[in-house]
């Protein structure tokens, strides 16, 4: 099996399809798709695995926890306001990217449908 993987940022395989938890939502009525592109045991950490993958959602706004998961984003395209409990504003865009580290908790602002890529550590 290769180790190296490049990203492909238009799948062509079927995604899983969601919405927001009702607990969560807070407007709109986002709906998500994702294309699970890859998934690894981490072996020496505290991980127990690491997915990636290419996630889209439409407008909506959310409340995002992280809880003990951390999370790499990059932006391939649409927009988004994403604002930590106690914090300020973030607006990202395509071309952006971003972490969200665990025990995080804010929202999570979906102004134009966005598709990101993600890596994320559980």
């Amino acid at each position: 099996m290769t180790k190296l993987l490049p990203v492909n940022t238009a799948p062509t395989f079927d995604p899983v399809l969601a919405s927001a938890a009702p607990d969560r939502l807070i407007e709109g009525n986002p709906a998500y798709q994702t294309w699970e592109l890859d998934a690894a045991i981490a072996e020496a950490s505290k991980w127990g695995k690491i997915r990636t993958g290419i996630w889209e959602t439409t407008p909506g706004k959310t409340i995002s926890m992280k809880g003990e998961t951390f999370e790499f984003c990059h932006i391939l395209s649409g927009k988004c306001v994403i604002t930590e409990d106690g914090g300020v504003a973030h607006t990202f865009t395509a071309g952006d990217s971003f972490i969200m580290k665990p025990g995080f908790v804010g929202t999570w602002k979906t102004l134009e449908t966005l598709r990101k890529i993600f890596v994320i550590a559980s």
